[in-house]
């Protein structure tokens, strides 16, 4: 399949092409050329105003819910969603029925992401059905292709089994990835602690539940001079936590989630259950914070945390909602929206360069001669996400007809393109 972009600019500072204005012939799934004397047709011609082309972006943490929750979700409804969204590749949550805590399941993701137009990453569960009691046949996991492991929706609360496989995964070079939440402290809370959930009579669940098992994980990694990488950061004492950890050498590393970049707890005066997610959307000064580290470089990549969920259990009392939102459609517009100073090329450091490098993917350099797995997008233009163009089997966003700055216009990756205009 020949594909011609007549031109756009290039945001790849590791190619001779960053920041010039080009075209761009792709054939079979190759780089062939990129200037100006290009061939005038191809299977398939793009043509628009304003176009940017980035190496594929990346997501770190999405649940696609297959095998065992398909009603959620499916491989090929998340790949859509992720492919209108500009990813070309989404690390897979092992929360699944069963959980991806053994070789075959790992596999299974594997195969099935073939035939599909972006790439899956299974990530591995660190402990047996991800219940945080014995750990997981971490090796086999990883010679079937497991890119991380992590217990992914389940934060592991034991601190002598998290330190076995830290120690073990260094042997390897694998990154733990935790969702730093200590459960023994208020499990039961439904938002964030502090002035708004007492004014909403909301059982709260208090920040230092997060920043406690931040501290505990980074002293962890210390003893066993291992990688860890913490998701779904939310306050503003996390941030500072792995700052200072960053400073004297350790290998952590850390993403944020688009959502924590835009709402705050004040939003939930509606007690809107799409807002009920885990960490729970923190105060205006965490939220600052937040966005203040993503400018600083001590947020390494974004992470759209897209947790489906059917209907029947998102419309429903806040009490009994269960907690997560899709964004892997809204996941760059609601980051350059929430915070519009970032710069185009700490954007795709965020959302392409840094988590390949962090996790040891491809690169995907855009050179002549290199295997074509592009991102196309538009900064800094008027964008509404609608339900109509929604590719998730379900529905759960607040973002739906909220305005937007900026849009992913499709990926080349595969050897085929992807346009959210198809």
């Amino acid at each position: 399949m020949d594909i011609l972009i007549r031109q756009a600019r290039i945001i790849d500072p590791s190619s001779p092409f960053h920041l010039q204005q080009a075209g761009v012939f792709i054939s079979a799934g190759i780089i062939k050329k990129i200037g100006s004397e290009l061939p005038q047709t191809a299977d398939t011609v793009i043509d628009q105003p304003n176009l940017l082309l980035s190496p594929g972006w990346v997501d770190i943490f999405a649940h696609f819910c297959d095998p065992g929750q398909e009603f959620n979700e499916t491989l090929e409804t998340g790949a859509s969603a992720a492919a209108a969204g500009g990813f070309t590749d989404v690390f897979l949550l092992p929360n699944t029925s069963p959980v991806v805590h053994s070789k075959g399941p790992v596999e299974y993701i594997v195969q099935r992401s073939i035939s599909l137009p972006i790439n899956l990453h299974p990530i591995a569960a660190v402990t047996k059905a991800a219940e945080g009691k014995e750990l997981s046949e971490m090796y086999d996991m990883h010679a079937s292709g497991a890119v991380a492991f992590s217990d992914g929706l389940n934060s592991i609360q034991s601190p002598g089994l998290l330190l076995k496989a830290l120690q073990y995964l260094k042997a390897i070079d694998k990154t733990i990835i935790q969702l730093p939440d200590d459960k023994s402290i208020n499990p039961n809370g439904l938002m964030h602690e502090g002035i708004i959930s007492t004014q909403l009579g909301l059982p709260g669940r208090p920040a230092i539940a997060e920043e406690l098992m931040v501290a505990r994980d980074i002293e962890l990694l210390k003893y066993s001079d291992s990688k860890i990488h913490f998701t779904g950061v939310s306050t503003a004492k996390s941030v500072a936590l792995i700052r200072e950890a960053k400073t004297s050498g350790l290998q952590v590393s850390c993403s944020v989630t688009p959502y924590h970049l835009f709402f705050t707890d004040e939003d939930l005066s509606d007690y809107d259950t799409n807002l009920k997610v885990n960490p729970p959307l923190r105060t205006a000064a965490d939220k600052k914070a937040l966005q203040e580290a993503v400018l600083d470089g001590t947020v390494d990549c974004i992470a759209s945390h897209h947790l489906p969920h059917h209907i029947d259990h998102k419309v429903i009392e806040f009490e009994y909602a269960k907690a997560g939102m899709i964004g892997l459609q809204t996941a760059f517009a609601v980051v350059q929206t929430a915070i519009p100073q970032l710069s185009i090329e700490r954007l795709v450091e965020l959302f392409a360069t840094t988590p390949r490098k962090l996790f040891g993917l491809p690169d995907a350099t855009i050179t002549e001669g290199a295997v074509a797995s592009v991102t196309l997008f538009q900064n800094n233009a008027p964008w509404t996400f609608s339900k109509d163009a929604n590719r998730s089997r379900s529905h759960n966003s607040p973002f739906f007809d909220k305005p937007l700055t900026a849009n992913p216009v499709g990926i080349i990756n595969k050897g085929g393109v992807f346009l959210t205009t198809d």
